[in-house]
């Protein structure tokens, strides 16, 4: 049986240190940090997102602002109002919740936000600057995956990494910080050959490929650590639902030796990584 790596506590013991951090903050700087989340139209899923973002980010003692835009915002004032924040030195994170309706361009509303103030992690420079090794913004979900390995006491070094999916967002980045802690690193997806026997080989597995239980306990190594970052909604028998993530948790908790669940495992620590993030926005830019 498995240990379980639950990011709901490991983010309860990091936004307190955090919260006992800002009192200092506010007396060296004058003020503290300051989130604003815009959110566009009315979508339930980012509603939640978004309201839970504010209530984190109010409960460590940081400033927070949600921005409410209808549906049918135009691009060019959606563009206009990131300017004015981009240009607001009180504001030090500015975060835009993704999905956007059709008629914006998400690139154009990534590109358009301070590389300063991008507690995603998503503007190009910081995406480049990821891969070049230097100072920047690391995404959210990413970082916190590696957070919660380190909570292991297991060194990452060394080990044989395998990361499934390949997304912008969490496989690509994840893999480059798991490289940066020299692992070896092998990204896989869904059209990898014999994808169970390259996940067997693994010391560390992060499945994020987006497919309900995907991940099978027999395609695990015994002993590994395993991170599910995988959130889908499927539908029991009777018509309920729930929430399952891209490990078949039932087959594959008694195989590794760490694992962490859905939900209470990587979504908790992505909110708890903007929270840092958005510190690491505020002194950098009031440090200068």
């Amino acid at each position: 049986m498995s240990n379980i790596i639950s990011g709901k506590e490991l983010s309860a013991e990091l936004r307190a240190k955090m919260t006992a951090d800002i009192p200092g903050l506010e007396a060296k700087y004058g003020r503290v940090p300051h989130l604003v989340v815009i959110l566009v139209g009315e979508n339930p899923a980012s509603q939640s997102y978004v309201r839970s973002k504010g209530k984190a980010a109010v409960a460590i003692g940081m400033k927070s602002t949600t921005i409410l835009k209808p549906e049918d915002i135009s691009e060019e004032e959606l563009l206009s109002l990131i300017d004015e924040l981009n240009n607001d030195d009180t504001v030090d994170g500015i975060l835009v919740q993704l999905p956007l309706p059709k008629h914006i361009s998400e690139d154009k509303v990534i590109d358009k936000i301070s590389y300063e103030k991008d507690v995603d992690g998503f503007h190009p420079r910081n995406v480049a600057s990821l891969w070049l090794g230097e100072d920047c913004i690391v995404p959210c979900t990413p970082k916190g995956c590696i957070e919660m390995i380190k909570s292991t006491g297991v060194s990452i070094k060394g080990k044989n990494a395998v990361v499934v999916g390949r997304s912008n967002i969490v496989g690509k980045p994840v893999a480059k910080l798991l490289l940066d802690e020299n692992a070896t690193v092998t990204i896989a997806h869904s059209r990898t050959a014999d994808l169970a026997s390259v996940c067997r080989g693994a010391d560390i597995l992060v499945a994020a490929v987006g497919r309900p239980e995907m991940i099978k306990g027999d395609m695990i190594k015994p002993g590994a650590i395993v991170i599910d970052v995988g959130i889908n909604r499927v539908t029991n028998p009777d018509g309920t639902s729930k929430l399952v993530g891209d490990v078949d948790f039932a087959s594959a908790e008694p195989v590794a030796g760490w694992i962490s669940p859905v939900p209470g495992g990587v979504g908790p620590m992505t909110i708890t990584m903007l929270m840092r993030n958005t510190i690491e926005c505020f002194e950098r830019r009031l440090s200068k």
